[in-house]
């Protein structure tokens, strides 16, 4: 069989893959993407898809600040309605020890920049949203986040990469690496193997062992969590709601319906893999996503649900991504480890990743992003899922 010859591959359906795919046909690079199933059928598919500056490390923030410009006219620069409403994020206090956690994280962020302001008493929380129970004792508001719909986002950068000239190849699973010589020369795939000077590997749990076909130790671990969706409702809350500790998310989609994510747990994958059935969430996890739900939005007590599901997300030791040109391997690209909230910054990613493969360095700072920290790393970081 003739190899297709394309100067690019990247591997990977979601939105960092599709957003790079995108970037690098309209900047002239001949590419070719490929996913093993079908376009956001994993993280970004499932995810709460905030768009969110608040609560994030303050490595991540640069990049956060700079999607967000990106999200607010992405729309019309794609040519596809992706949901996108700029309408706020609450991260509530619902306990006493949760408060000053809320207001540390109200400091240490508007000190590095972020309109983000601390609502230090139930009256104030209700002001900005009525609906929020009065048991919430404060919050963190940030009026410049956001939300939108990951399937509908994914989508739109993958029809926008074609457009350019992308070529979107789902179904397609890579079964091997081609790197002899200390640098990439394709992948081979089960239908055929797909020549390119560079590989992009954005493949979310499965870039572990992608890096494995070179010899490259990513170190991720696969965390699953459960999803909850309501039938449509009347409008409830305009803002995304988070907490202190990270164990719930939740939004109400322009349909109508609430979306809520609960805390990630450990994953065992079973024998039969990722077979659909065997991703969907415990009833227990479920229970506990609604009832932090009712905890906090008293008004979905009564709310029928639509939908449940589960999601896996790929874990890093200290939460914070991978992105960068190995070292080690020439023409290899890696961005994975999103930790649960790399959605919002998916814009952003296909920038750098472009940035990557054409240059070989970033105008953002992505040092922190790099994989040889781990080489002296121990212990984990907390992560919120909520984009």
């Amino acid at each position: 069989m003739t190899a297709d010859i394309r100067d690019v591959v990247v591997v990977g359906g979601g939105i960092s893959g599709t957003a790079a795919a995108y970037e690098l046909a309209r900047s002239g690079v001949m590419v070719t993407l490929v996913e093993q199933g079908a376009l956001a059928s994993m993280a970004s598919g499932w995810t709460l898809a905030g768009v969110r500056q608040s609560g994030r490390h303050l490595a991540e923030l640069p990049l956060a600040r700079a999607a967000v410009r990106r999200w607010q006219n992405l729309a019309d620069e794609l040519d596809s309605d992706v949901e996108y409403r700029q309408e706020g994020n609450l991260r509530l206090a619902r306990t006493p020890e949760e408060v000053p956690v809320n207001a540390a994280v109200v400091a240490e962020q508007r000190s590095a920049g972020l309109e983000l302001t601390f609502l230090s008493d139930p009256d104030s929380v209700r002001h900005v949203a009525p609906a929020v129970a009065d048991t919430v004792l404060a919050a963190s508001y940030c009026p410049t986040d956001g939300h939108a719909n990951p399937i509908a986002t994914v989508r739109a950068f993958a029809a926008a990469a074609e457009r350019h000239g992308a070529v979107i190849r789902t179904e397609t699973a890579v079964t091997g690496i081609d790197a002899n010589g200390g640098r990439v020369h394709g992948v081979h795939t089960a239908t055929g193997s797909i020549a390119a000077d560079t590989i992009v590997v954005a493949a979310g749990i499965y870039t572990d062992r992608l890096c494995r076909l070179v010899g490259l130790d990513l170190p991720l671990r696969v965390a699953h969590a459960a999803a909850v969706q309501t039938i449509p409702l009347p409008p409830l809350i305009r803002q995304v709601l988070g907490v202190a500790n990270g164990d719930f998310a939740g939004r109400q989609e322009v349909s109508g319906r609430m979306r809520m994510t609960g805390s990630a747990g450990p994953w065992q994958e079973s024998e039969h893999g990722l077979d659909p059935e065997a991703v969907q969430p415990p009833g227990e996890a479920v229970m506990t996503t609604l009832a932090r739900g009712i905890a906090v939005l008293p008004a979905l007590a009564s709310a029928r649900i639509a939908r449940v599901w589960g999601g896996l997300l790929d874990m890093t030791p200290d939460a914070l991504p991978v992105i960068e040109r190995t070292p080690e391997v020439e023409g290899l690209v890696v961005a994975a480890g999103f930790s649960g909230h790399g959605f919002c910054l998916g814009p952003v990613t296909g920038q750098i990743l472009r940035d990557l493969v054409i240059t070989g360095k970033s105008s953002l700072p992505i040092q922190p992003f790099r994989r040889d920290r781990f080489a002296s790393m121990a212990g984990t970081a907390p992560t919120g899922l909520h984009g």
